[in-house]
């Protein structure tokens, strides 16, 4: 195997998106996702069996996609083989158990059959790792601190090194920023997933028309929790005030009211943003750190991406966003944490993992072999 530019295949299966990337080095060759959003849409919210069995169906197609569109960017004659590949990289959590086992069960399948090498990595340093692909950017400086938004995780890290060393500064104690987005949108009868949704019914109101609490922001918050977030108050708030607005009907009977989802949504949407940026740039000045990285489904969201630029410039902070189709779940993000560890002299996992709904985002890679073991 070359540690120079490792020729990389990673799957990603952590919750409804099936990912499959392939990496040369720092070097995206392939980014297929198959997404089950449109399964789950008729629940209002990801159904774990059904992501599972989602994913079961897609692996295949999308790594034979995956194969030819590598093919195509090494302008091969055809697909790129399977025999061609270095190593095997998969996410081992944390994440939905059932879909987690969906993907590991897949990788050690090819890593065993191909006799290939096979590292069982962190999805949320995958995330931060889905940074080096862009080109454009530069090399990722340490120690930069990260900001992770998606569907069911918000944590803040301080990254001193990618592949050794990253701190768990804060997360969600309950819903996590997405998980918000969609329960704020049913309560607005919007559909699923909220977030896309939240922003459209946000263009043009007033983010400031209603004062929406910010979690975990007090001064009493600071001491225990000044780098954990809790938006499931927040949800709650939105959701009395709009069960309170019928007394506004009865004390004005000759005015034809209805909740005003626009504003609603804007004044949402600024109490989250508030809150992850605010957070953010606290844990970059304490930690003396002016870099911020933006990773995660969420950092779609075009105010989130406004404010932390707009705010962050004010504190010469310098912000780091991987392009959009590299924010949200994918295999390519997971591949390149795997080259990473590879080019810095990391061994194989062994076969002894298993899926971690819970991984805590300290263990970068999970059940390396030891020095007497390695291949």
């Amino acid at each position: 195997m070359s540690a120079h530019e490792p020729l990389v295949l990673g799957i990603e299966t952590s919750c409804d998106e099936t990912g499959i990337g392939i990496v040369r080095g720092r070097t995206l060759l392939s980014n297929t996702i198959a997404s089950s959003m449109d399964e789950h849409s008729r629940y209002g919210g990801v159904v774990p069996e059904v992501a599972a069995r989602a994913h079961l169906e897609a692996l295949q197609p999308s790594i034979e996609a995956a194969l030819a569109e590598a093919g195509s960017a090494l302008d091969l004659d055809g697909p790129l083989a399977l025999t061609d590949l270095d190593a095997i990289a998969v996410t081992s959590g944390p994440g939905l158990a059932g879909a987690l086992m969906v993907g590991v069960g897949a990788a050690k399948a090819l890593a065993v059959s191909l006799d290939k090498p096979l590292y069982a990595v962190n999805h949320l340093v995958g995330h931060i790792a889905a940074d080096i692909l862009d080109a454009e950017a530069g090399p990722l400086e340490y120690p930069t601190v990260a900001l992770l938004v998606s569907g069911g995780h918000t944590s803040l890290l301080l990254v001193r090194d990618l592949t050794t060393d990253v701190e768990l500064l804060g997360e969600t104690m309950d819903d996590a920023a997405g998980e918000a987005f969609d329960k704020v949108a049913r309560i607005l009868g919007l559909p699923y997933p909220g977030g896309p949704e939240i922003d459209r019914a946000a263009v043009g109101a007033d983010p400031t028309a209603i004062r929406f609490p910010r979690g975990l922001s007090r001064a009493s918050d600071m001491e225990k929790h000044r780098y954990d977030f809790s938006f499931s108050g927040l949800k709650t708030a939105v959701a009395r005030w709009i069960e309170q607005q019928p007394l506004r009907q009865a004390q004005e009977p000759d005015v034809e009211w209805t909740v005003p989802v626009g504003e609603v949504a804007a004044s949402f949407r600024e109490a989250v943003v508030d809150v992850l940026v605010t957070k953010a740039l606290d844990a970059c000045a304490r930690h003396d750190v002016p870099r911020l990285l933006l990773g995660g489904g969420v950092i779609a969201n075009r105010r989130l991406r406004e404010v932390a630029i707009e705010r962050a410039a004010a504190a010469g902070v310098t912000v780091r966003i991987p392009p959009l189709s590299l924010c949200t779940d994918n295999g390519a993000m997971i591949a390149a944490l795997a080259s990473e560890l590879i080019m810095s002299g990391r061994r194989p996992s062994t076969l002894a993992f298993g899926a971690d709904s819970t991984l805590p985002v300290t263990e970068i890679q999970i059940a390396e072999a030891d020095a007497g073991a390695a291949a």
